[in-house]
């Protein structure tokens, strides 16, 4: 069964931006037509898409699978527009980075804000996400750049490996701010937040507090640092917090300590190996990949209080 490019495109839009009006608005259309893209596509798919719960469309468990299907789709639709538009337009160049959530809180939006300050025709693709569906993106050729975590999930990908010190961050309550380090006897049973049981972060942390005879009690499980962090602060227990996340927080209402033994991040730079990068891209590379190996050795000593 054939279904027209546009009602995807209109879910697609409705998934991502939330609601009809947002939706409409993206896509340059009136929200009587996005509402009818909408029906058609449940008409013919037969299936129901969003259930209508006090004025707002709440998404089926149908809609959530169609959507992950769908996505890499219509994103290569709209980055072979963008470059039509470039083409066309005689842009200068297009920088396409996709990045994992850590470092685009603060680090790679002050670096693309860096890289383009000299190049005023330079378009940009950004894009925050999970770092398997980033891997995804490289690979089918939506982002040139990708920066996730490993492990490397996707065939056809070069990589760049950094290696982060992550640090413990500990509300103040827990009376552990004399401490210059801090060890897994000291945080013995006391409840942390961390990124997921299988998140790399999460085991290595376990397997520290297992070897040296301590109790690694969970208390909150979730899906960014960013997340982890705010609740530190909120006095619900300690995280592990990656280096990108701590610089770019205020640094209010926790403390940050060196664990011993330490407990490492891994994050690595993807691009595709059978496509050459571009000139944009590579002069992008050249200038973050030394900053983020300066951070790689750095403790950040500076935001552990003495």
């Amino acid at each position: 069964m054939s279904t027209p490019f546009r009602q995807f495109q209109a879910f697609h839009a409705i998934m991502e931006r939330g609601t009809v009006t947002a939706a409409a608005a993206h896509l340059g259309i009136s929200q009587p037509a996005i509402s009818n893209l909408l029906a058609q596509l449940e008409r013919r798919t037969k299936l129901k898409l969003f259930e209508r719960r006090r004025g707002r469309l709440v998404p089926t468990p149908e809609a959530a699978v169609l959507f992950d299907e769908i996505d890499t789709i219509v994103r290569g639709l709209d980055h072979v527009n963008q470059a039509v538009a470039d083409l066309q337009n005689r842009t200068a160049g297009q920088l396409q980075v996709a990045t994992n959530h850590a470092l685009a809180f603060g680090f790679i939006p002050a670096e693309i804000a860096a890289f383009c300050e000299l190049r005023p025709n330079l378009t940009l693709a950004m894009q925050s996400q999970y770092s398997g569906k980033i891997q995804e993106w490289v690979a089918a050729g939506l982002y040139e750049i990708g920066i996730c975590e490993r492990p490397i999930l996707h065939e056809g990908l070069e990589e760049r490996r950094f290696t982060f010190e992550t640090l413990c961050a500990i509300p103040n309550s827990a009376g552990l701010s004399d401490h210059a380090w801090v060890t897994p006897a000291d945080l013995d049973d006391y409840p942390f937040i961390i990124m997921g049981a299988d998140h790399m972060v999460t085991r290595r942390t376990r397997e520290a507090f297992h070897a040296n005879g301590a109790h690694f009690r969970v208390r909150c499980h979730t899906d960014l640092f960013r997340n982890a962090l705010n609740l530190v602060k909120q006095g619900l227990g300690a995280a592990m917090i990656d280096p990108f996340t701590l610089a770019s927080d205020d640094g209010e209402g926790y403390v940050v300590r060196r664990l011993n033994p330490t407990v490492h991040l891994d994050i690595v730079i993807v691009t595709r190996r059978d496509r050459p990068i571009s000139v944009v891209g590579q002069e992008f590379l050249d200038q973050i990949i030394p900053r983020m190996e300066k951070i790689a050795t750095d403790t950040m000593q500076d935001r552990i209080e003495a």
